[in-house]
């Protein structure tokens, strides 16, 4: 969820008076009040600092469910390393966001969705963690997947240092966007 040039990979998802945080850590932790803090990974490197930040809301990070008035959020697994680690479905009707910043293989129960938040650690190539437990998918392959499942907008949210070589290059993704701090997506 770290990157070398951005604030961690986090998104604040908010409906009806309710808000959700998802992963963030340091400088991307909630400025206010939230009603729940999920994560995509409870071994993850920024967790001391989720857990410190959560703790002051009187919160305890984790994975899991939430359901509240008409908009849902379900984890669901992603192949990323070699402890269970997921992302998230969240659906408000007819319509499907993913928060998945961190995987190896493209999540297929992402196919259809109307937005989804994609790793992007990797450029040309994925990125294997050592003894082969997992990694990062790269861009074009993400690209490829979601294009192919359907996704209908991209955004790439975990920036790693090849894919921000390729932004210094003037580089862009075949298929999606590059996600901007602080921007706003609506789901209807």
């Amino acid at each position: 969820m770290n990157s070398p040039r951005y604030r961690p990979a986090g998104l604040l998802v908010t409906w009806a008076g309710h808000r959700v945080m998802l992963d963030g850590g340091a400088a991307a932790d909630p400025d206010a009040a939230v009603n729940a803090w999920l994560v995509t990974d409870e071994h993850a490197e920024l967790m001391p600092q989720i857990r410190r930040r959560a703790k002051q809301l009187s919160l305890r990070p984790r994975i899991g469910s939430l359901s509240a008035d008409g908009v849902r959020l379900r984890p669901l697994p992603v192949e990323h390393t070699s402890h269970p680690t997921v992302g998230y479905l969240i659906e408000t009707g007819p319509r499907r966001a993913v928060w998945a910043p961190e995987f190896w293989v493209f999540p297929q129960w992402a196919a259809g969705a109307d937005l989804m938040f994609a790793d992007a650690a990797g450029w040309k190539r994925p990125i294997r963690f050592a003894g082969g437990v997992g990694g990062h998918a790269c861009v074009d392959d993400v690209a490829a997947a979601a294009r192919a499942a359907g996704v209908g907008r991209l955004v790439f949210a975990h920036i790693g240092r090849p894919s921000i070589a390729a932004i210094d290059r003037n580089q862009r993704p075949p298929f999606g966007e590059w996600g901007v701090e602080g921007a706003a997506f609506l789901l209807r």
